[in-house]
């Protein structure tokens, strides 16, 4: 069938109820801005699934800044196009005021993998992000949904969040994609400046010495984590913070005993990027 764009909630759940008998609905949640690392989710989706739902909603409740929300990207014509070109059958893109009819009242809170790296900085920000996630697997009700291996921290939380409230969704996560020169693909790049540009491979570098460091036998996180500090001074760079962590908690290690995900947040001017590598010591 010719791909579908829905705004309204309950359109999205006619449509879906006469395709679903027989089929298996996948989701790919987004934030519009689409980009080669989206195309991965959404080429995923279409392998595994015989629907493909892809929500683009900028999703105000997880801003901690409202610049960073009036600020993030939005081109809704070419996202449709970058999602017809793939073969998505439906795109789902409702208003904030089609998500949220009322004042929210009802929250998701998941505790523990939510504390550390960008939760320590990003107040709220979790809770937005698994009520919307939540809210969308209402509204979609879809067997399998895709996210990226580079929000690791949000990956780790909607497992958490469905395994912790029993929600019948696969959640699979789709390996990094990266430019040529190691900078994962994100929709905040295309804000940087030509010299940010060339300065944002640093934070993938620093992730890759680290985890050869690990590698390599070394076992005393704080020992890496320092050596990696060392590398990422820069004078375009400010560090919010780069920590060594459980893969599945994402708390802080002091030992490394097996595999831990390396993971890091940097500000280069106004743009914050985010990146992580799991790595294992040999």
């Amino acid at each position: 069938m010719n791909m579908q764009a829905i705004e309204s909630i309950d359109k999205l759940r006619l449509v879906l109820g006469s395709l679903r008998v027989g089929s298996v609905v996948g989701l790919v949640p987004t934030m519009g801005a689409l980009h080669a690392g989206h195309g991965r989710l959404i080429q995923q989706a279409r392998t595994d699934c015989g629907n493909v739902v892809v929500s683009i909603f900028v999703n105000p409740i997880q801003f901690d800044d409202p610049r960073d929300f009036q600020l993030y990207p939005r081109d809704l014509s070419s996202d449709l196009e970058f999602c017809r070109a793939r073969d998505a059958d439906i795109v789902f893109a409702p208003t904030a005021a089609e998500m949220y009819r009322r004042p929210l009242k009802s929250f998701v809170d998941v505790a523990g993998v939510t504390e550390h790296l960008c939760g320590a900085f990003r107040p709220g920000h979790f809770r937005g992000v698994a009520t919307v996630v939540m809210k969308l697997f209402g509204i979609v009700q879809p067997d399998r949904a895709y996210f990226g291996e580079k929000d690791a921290q949000q990956l780790a939380t909607i497992r958490r969040m469905v395994l912790d409230l029993s929600v019948p969704v696969t959640i699979v996560g789709v390996p990094t994609v990266r430019e040529a020169d190691g900078l994962a693909l994100s929709s905040r790049n295309r804000r940087l400046s030509a010299e940010e540009r060339r300065v944002a491979p640093f934070l993938y570098q620093t992730l890759q010495l680290a985890g050869g460091r690990i590698s390599a036998g070394h076992r005393d996180a704080r020992e890496v984590r320092e050596e990696a500090l060392a590398m990422l001074k820069h004078r375009e760079i400010r560090v919010e913070y780069i920590e060594i962590v459980d893969p599945d908690e994402m708390r802080p290690v002091d030992r490394i005993d097996g595999p831990v995900r390396i993971a890091a947040a940097i500000w280069l001017g106004s743009i914050r990027l985010i990146d992580n590598l799991l790595c294992a010591p040999a």
